[in-house]
């Protein structure tokens, strides 16, 4: 793989290290998906998550049940209208995820060099040498010799926490283990990862079904992570279920990919998936140590040619406990960024973590500073040489529009989007469609379909090419009915922004039209610009860099503000 020179001046003057950041508006280009949990659900901890830089909130159903995640969710609402940031929802399965259940929820201590048994019966209390499992096919699964790891909200590597086994003996129904390292395991549920064993269990389990038909549905969630997507078909089947429920048409599927099945299916499963996450907490037991890093940078970069965002995980466990990360997860962080991530998924950090706000914060602060050094020239090079020629009309305005904004050096990006008909299919397809000779459809949509969608999400596309600046998206919501009622659509396409990098979406009056009749009509240009100007990202002799649709045309404008 080519690598990706950091764009640092030689010499550069040690000392500057030292100067304080600017202020700015926005924490960071990339953006920070916080899971919300006992430290984190009350309305004052989600403001000032949201103020701090929280773009996503992610509702974890490994644990909980929906009235908790429901009052949770009403707090966020309340935390969005007192501090007017928009923020978006992302429901995560629990998928064929294998528990360790200790109803008493006393800790429960191993010992190393000594035995325990994983047993089915849920109905045996949990001790130091027996732990009741979910699964009953746990014994045909696994064989002498294989390695499981148990943690609670997985393995931070630290060895008080979670334990590491292996298989010695398989006896009907159970599973006879040595314990390789001394750990105490505290509170209800820990997770159990078998390495590298195929665990036969659908991936959108009759549990998450419910969920989905009934949470999910009733607050029109925006994403839905699908854990331990394992093939193409896990996302189309998704698809197929969400399809049936209303306005979950336009949720969007994020694939965790969280084990060797995953990784080896990852092409196929990039096309059929919105977006990836790289959940580094279970591939992390199935791969080796040192392939960890090279899963990661490979996997990113295929998202970023895509044009679908990536997303990923377990970066700063030890804020959990710790106001301060170590430098090698400040390090981890800024890496993920350079390497060309959209967001960071914040676990147990916030959920359960000490510092949730401070964590977001730093978070933040480091992703921003990475990006000051991105070499955003190299990126759109290979980029455009990835995408080939002829390009697409959309994927050519997208590309000049981030080149031109580049040259003038704008400070910001306004593309404005119709929200038009739900595209549930669109981030899925959008970027893929025209790659060179590489036509990739969806499906049974046609190119020509997908080619429609992308005239309503070139901000996407924009994004895509890295811009160093922001790019405000204005979404301009349509009325539509159903006989029975009226309601505007926009705010799906405009939160479904909130997880891509550098894009920062603005829902404006429905009564402006994004197709203007001629390049004259600038009311809802203006409108932008005081967004702009009230945000602090705008000021007097700027240059803004405008797409904007003329009639049947997308075109591309530069104008300079005057005082």
């Amino acid at each position: 793989m080519q690598s990706s020179p950091l764009l640092l001046e030689e010499p550069i003057r040690m000392a500057s290290i030292l100067e304080p950041s600017k202020p700015c508006f926005f924490p960071a280009m990339t953006k920070i998906v916080g899971t919300l949990g006992p430290k984190s659900r009350s309305v004052d901890v989600i403001s000032q998550c949201l103020e701090a830089g929280m773009s996503v909130a992610r509702f974890d159903f490994s644990w909980g049940d929906p009235e908790y995640h429901q009052e949770t969710l009403e707090n966020l609402k309340a935390a969005i209208k007192s501090t007017k940031k928009l923020c978006a929802v992302m429901l995560d399965t629990v998928g064929p995820e294998l528990q360790v259940v200790n109803k008493t929820e006393h800790p429960i201590s191993l010992q190393a060099d000594t035995l325990v048994v994983l047993t089915p019966d849920q109905d045996k209390e949990a001790t130091s040498n027996l732990l009741p499992v979910n699964f009953n096919g746990l014994s045909k699964a696994v064989k002498k010799g294989d390695t499981i790891f148990i943690g609670q909200y997985l393995f931070t590597g630290s060895e008080t926490t979670s334990v590491w086994l292996e298989v010695k003996d398989v006896d009907g129904d159970d599973v006879t283990c040595v314990i390789k390292n001394s750990a105490t395991l505290a509170g209800s549920l820990y997770t159990l990862h078998v390495s590298q064993i195929r665990i036969d269990l659908p991936t959108l389990t009759d549990k998450d079904k419910e969920v989905i038909s009934t949470w999910g549905l009733q607050n029109n969630i925006d994403f839905l992570s699908l854990s331990y997507t394992r093939h193409a078909e896990d996302v189309r089947h998704a698809r197929e279920f969400l399809s049936k429920f209303g306005d979950l048409k336009q949720t969007q599927i994020f694939a965790k990919i969280e084990n060797i099945e995953g990784l080896t299916h990852f092409d196929e499963i990039l096309r059929e998936a919105d977006g990836i996450i790289l959940s580094r907490g279970n591939l992390g037991i199935d791969l080796p140590p040192e392939k960890v890093f090279l899963f990661q940078k490979a996997a990113i970069y295929k998202c970023n040619m895509a044009g679908k965002p990536a997303v990923v995980t377990r970066v700063v466990d030890t804020m959990t406990d710790n106001l301060r990360p170590t430098r090698a997860e400040a390090t981890d962080v800024a890496n993920a960024v350079l390497d060309g991530s959209d967001a960071i998924v914040l676990g147990a950090e916030t959920l359960r973590g000490l510092y949730p706000v401070e964590t977001i914060s730093t978070v933040g602060k480091i992703c921003s500073e990475a990006e000051k050094v991105y070499n955003q020239d190299l990126y759109f090079k290979k980029t455009v040489r990835y995408v080939g020629e002829p390009m697409s009309h959309m994927e050519s305005i997208a590309s000049s529009a981030v080149r031109a904004a580049i040259k003038v050096k704008a400070s910001v990006i306004i593309c404005f989007t119709s929200s038009g008909r739900a595209a549930s299919y669109a981030l899925s397809s959008f970027a893929t469609v025209f790659s060179g000779n590489r036509s990739v459809g969806h499906g049974n949509k046609t190119a020509t379909a997908t080619a429609d969608m992308c005239q309503r999400h070139v901000a996407r596309l924009i994004a895509k090419y890295r811009p160093t600046m922001p790019v405000i998206s204005v979404v301009i919501p349509q009325l539509k009915t159903n006989q029975l009622r009226w309601t505007f659509t926009g705010g799906f396409q405009a939160r479904q922004s909130l997880i891509i990098r550098g894009l920062f979406p603005m829902l404006a009056d429905p009564r402006h039209p994004a197709e203007s009749k001629s390049a004259t009509n600038e009311s809802i240009l203006k409108v932008a610009l005081d967004h702009g100007k009230a945000c602090g990202i705008v000021k007097p002799h700027d240059r803004i860099v405008v797409c904007q649709k003329v009639g049947d045309s997308s075109v591309v404008k530069i104008i300079e503000l005057e005082d």
